[in-house]
């Protein structure tokens, strides 16, 4: 079994059906496919081969899609990469993990020594670039069985390691996550996310069940409504950032055709929720999506209630709450968040390490601290390495975020703890502020602080910043 074989199976029962509107249009299924088959030959006569490892690096597209389903049709590994990260970033990442070949496209930062081959499409020239030192014997990721994806866990507070999922993987996540998504051939996703960072449990698992993807050109809240209801979505898939800005639109349209709005990459305000859920008509569902699992944990069922929970564990997956000690904690108690279920990752890549030593008794712990009430509805805390300590009280930097992010001067902003001779640690606070915004009263600031948080989690500094440093997922990179 291959993954591309889930995208002929739609194709020979949707041929006619809508795959993907982008820049250069609508494609259909037969389409897509008959694309996928072509850029596979291609790659093939260039001596793409069975157990290589190749990146695909580009903007969200058809093509995109098309050569990532096509390097895995030639029995390849395909590891999607952005096409923001630079040359020196690609060359650690070959050098790190004996990568064979990039396939790029014009819009790409990185260059690259070697002279690349051409890969001829309509509308597009894909180049293909085999790494000089690669050593075509040597297979990629010969630990896993049947590998096929490497997705780069976000590094934001460590190197970032390359997971690895085999077909059969896949397989499970996409059939168990669809058991609640639901989606198939009358569904349309408005899509705004980068592929390189999102696509298992979404861009295969659209297209395994036949529904349309529609590719947003940028992800300003103008564009995203126009897409939505031009082409009467069914879910908007996005992170918290899309939903701040569709909530600051004052154009006063709605998205009628909308059935579920997803949010995912990190935790969202309960504020902001109800803000945009009194704007458009439909509530937030935040998602608790992980690399290493896919989508075990969704909150269609409370989502009006409890906007700010991760929300259930899917039916094919088990949640606990534990403590250091490996104990389960009693309902509503912070503890260690640890996962078991289908499709878990196969392997990481660099150092060599297998499911089984990654697990724990078919757990993974997933790094993050959460709570669980007596029903079984989830909410994150924040990130185990990330929490502040202020005499003994725990302060998740989340936490603190979620309120600054949504005064109406606050763009971005990033809590960490530092040093006190007394308490231990103390938080502090850097803020970028919207451009419009000259000044802005440190004051004002703290008191919108107080009447939301405990005094122990209040900034005791802040700092006003240009920028802050973000992943190529657009996730804060911490210290």
């Amino acid at each position: 079994m291959k993954i591309p074989d889930f995208l002929y199976q739609s194709a020979r029962r949707w041929p006619n059906n809508t795959a993907v509107v982008d820049e250069w249009g609508m494609v259909k299924y037969a389409e897509l496919e008959a694309l996928v088959r072509q850029i596979a030959a291609n790659l093939k006569a260039l001596d793409i081969a069975p157990h290589l490892g190749v990146a695909v690096m580009g903007k969200n597209s058809r093509y995109f899609i098309a050569q990532c389903f096509a390097v895995m049709e030639c029995g390849a590994v395909v590891i999607p990469l952005s096409n923001e990260i630079t040359t020196d970033e690609v060359h650690e990442i070959v050098k790190t993990t004996g990568l064979h070949a990039i396939l790029a496209d014009h819009t790409s930062k990185a260059h690259f020594d070697s002279t690349p081959d051409i890969i001829k499409l309509t509308y597009q020239d894909w180049r293909l670039f085999f790494f000089n030192n690669a050593n075509k014997r040597t297979p990629f990721a010969a630990h896993v069985k049947n590998p096929a994806f490497v997705r780069f866990t976000s590094g934001t507070t460590s190197t970032s390691k390359g997971a690895i999922l085999s077909h059969e993987s896949i397989a499970e996540r996409t059939e168990s996550a669809n058991q609640v998504l639901q989606l198939g051939p009358a569904d349309t996703i408005t899509w705004v996310l980068s592929m390189a960072y999102h696509f298992v449990v979404t861009i295969i698992l659209y297209l395994r069940y036949g529904s349309s993807i529609v590719i947003c050109k940028n992800f300003m809240a103008d564009t995203i409504i126009e897409n939505t209801n031009r082409h009467k979505a069914t879910l908007l898939y996005c992170s918290p950032l899309h939903i701040r800005l569709l909530i600051n639109d004052q154009s006063g349209r709605k998205m009628p055709s909308l059935k579920h709005v997803i949010s995912t990459s990190v935790s969202i305000a309960r504020a902001q929720c109800q803000t945009f859920s009194n704007r458009f008509n439909i509530p937030v569902s935040q998602a608790y999506g992980i690399i290493e699992i896919g989508l075990p944990i969704l909150n269609f069922k409370k989502n009006k209630e409890h906007p700010d929970a991760i929300g259930y564990a899917l039916p094919d997956y088990q949640a606990q709450i534990i403590d250091d000690q490996g104990n389960v904690l009693p309902s509503e108690k912070t503890g260690n968040l640890v996962i078991r279920g289908p499709g878990m990752l196969d392997g990481y890549l660099d150092p060599p390490c297998g499911r089984e030593g990654i697990l724990r008794n078919s757990w993974f712990h997933t790094g993050d601290l959460a709570s669980m009430d007596i029903d079984g509805l989830i909410r994150i805390a924040g990130r185990k390495k990330n929490m502040i300590n202020v005499a003994g009280n725990k302060v998740f930097p989340e936490e603190v975020e979620a309120v600054l992010n949504q005064h109406p001067a606050v763009k971005l902003c990033r809590i960490s703890g530092y040093m006190h001779s007394l308490l231990g640690e103390c938080v502090q606070a850097e803020i970028v502020l919207y451009n419009d915004e000259k000044k802005l009263d440190i004051e004002e600031l703290i008191t919108f602080c107080r009447n939301c948080l405990s005094p122990y989690k209040i900034p005791q500094k802040i700092n006003f910043v240009e920028s802050l440093p973000m992943t190529y997922s657009q996730k804060l990179i911490r210290y």
